[in-house]
């Protein structure tokens, strides 16, 4: 088996990791956050699709190490695979993280080595810029003297049906031998790899699942707030559409979206057009700010109701992105909270996935039923499995439900 390093142990990064090392093989993961280096070396988890007891068995077997510093396990690595974020940065691709990997992973670069991309991009990325970078902290040339593919991550963090070991994997690389090394690698991994003719073609893939996405969650929002205005369910609508049994997803309305893809990854393919092609992405923009609309519509409704029922204590339900996940980034909850606080409400949040929040006071899990009563308004942003629905609709004086998670009744209001 090959020595794999890991840059990034994140959402993605770190179940990859984990999967290599059950896989065999011998797994140096390297991430910039200290706290998250020492949670590892101790065996805690701090992702969702990683146990504790999958983390401390391979920790135990010395399959896989963690660190915040490069160290001599990088000499010699057969597979190195960058994980790292890129977000935008005034509604510009900021892709500073994937060369600073790159260039890490470039000065211990040695012959016949693999690198692939897994972070999402702008199609040319990997044939561009980290070629760039390897080859000038190496002194080797990609696809002659080292691999170089790209991979696009698929993990959909807690879904427990698609995990990353069956949901079907891109790979690709610049040369055919470096297809071959790197479909090797995740054969290894995975259940099933899908070759691609190029680094291009995957990245862009990547991106047009995720501007499907994103289209489809910004229709059905759309569709919702038009069904609301003409009094009409939309939950309703969603389910009669889906006993048609063809050309139909079942997508539904909500907060908005979030998360480290959707909310980013299109506008990357956006920013693309209008730089290289001097054009729009109409349907891209469009459902960005769609979406983006939906926390200020969220606040809208809290303060229409509150104004009929009195009051200005409001408990939000969930400020994690998606259900039985602890991750804020691009969080809907975050703008809906920071829209309700700037229309001088008093905000209070629950969330027992979460394990750092400042911008309101957190209310503990156990404190959350009894505490009901005493909030004038209570929103469902994120319908976390660890929240009792029932007693929310039993207990509470009024709900604003964002999830269609309670069930209805006098004083459950949907959005």
């Amino acid at each position: 088996m090959s020595r794999v390093v890991v840059v990034g142990l994140g959402y993605v990064g770190l179940p990859l990791a984990v999967r290599a090392a059950q896989a065999g093989h011998r797994v140096f993961g390297l991430d910039l956050d200290r706290a998250r280096v020492e949670a590892l070396r101790s065996g805690r988890t701090y992702v969702e699709d990683v146990t504790n007891e999958e983390l401390q068995d391979v920790l135990a077997r010395g399959v896989f190490r963690a660190s915040a510093e490069p160290a001599p396990d990088l000499l010699h690595f057969d597979v190195g695979v960058i994980v790292v974020p890129t977000p935008l940065r005034a509604g510009e691709p900021d892709l500073s993280c994937v060369e600073a990997a790159g260039r890490t992973l470039g000065r211990f670069l040695r012959r016949g080595g693999t690198v692939v991309l897994e972070s999402t991009t702008y199609p040319g990325t990997t044939e561009g810029m980290l070629t760039q970078v390897l080859e000038e902290e190496s002194g080797l040339l990609a696809g002659r003297d080292f691999h170089l593919g790209f991979s696009p991550e698929r993990i959909d963090p807690g879904n427990r049906v698609h995990t990353l070991a069956n949901t079907p994997k891109l790979v690709s690389a610049t040369t055919p031998e470096g297809l071959a090394a790197v479909r090797g690698f995740y054969d290894t991994v995975v259940e099933h790899t899908v070759p691609v003719s190029n680094p291009r073609t995957a990245e862009i893939t990547k991106l047009f699942e995720n501007v499907q996405a994103n289209t489809n969650i910004a229709l059905v929002n759309e569709v919702a707030e038009l069904c609301r205005l003409l009094d009409i369910d939309v939950w309703e609508v969603v389910d009669a559409s889906m006993t048609k049994g063809h050309s139909m997803a079942r997508w539904t309305p909500g907060p908005g979206v979030g998360g480290h893809c959707l909310p980013v990854d299109p506008m990357y393919l956006a920013w693309l057009a209008r730089e290289e092609l001097g054009r729009p992405f109409r349907f891209a923009e469009l459902a960005q700010q769609v979406n983006e609309e939906r926390p200020v519509l969220v606040a809208q409704r809290a303060v229409e109701l509150l104004a009929g029922a009195g009051g200005n204590r409001v408990l939000v339900l969930g400020t994690a992105y998606k259900p039985n996940v602890g991750d804020v980034r691009e969080s809907p909850a975050v703008d809906v909270v920071r829209e309700l606080r700037d229309r001088a409400l008093e905000v209070t949040v629950v969330d027992p996935h979460v394990e750092s929040w400042s911008l309101t006071p957190v209310l503990p899990l156990e404190e959350m039923v009894p505490s009901l009563p005493g909030f004038d308004l209570v929103v469902v942003v994120t319908d976390h499995d660890d929240f009792d629905f029932e007693k929310v609709a039993s207990e509470a004086r009024l709900v604003l439900d964002c999830r269609h998670a309670v069930r209805a009744s006098s004083n459950v209001v949907r959005l």
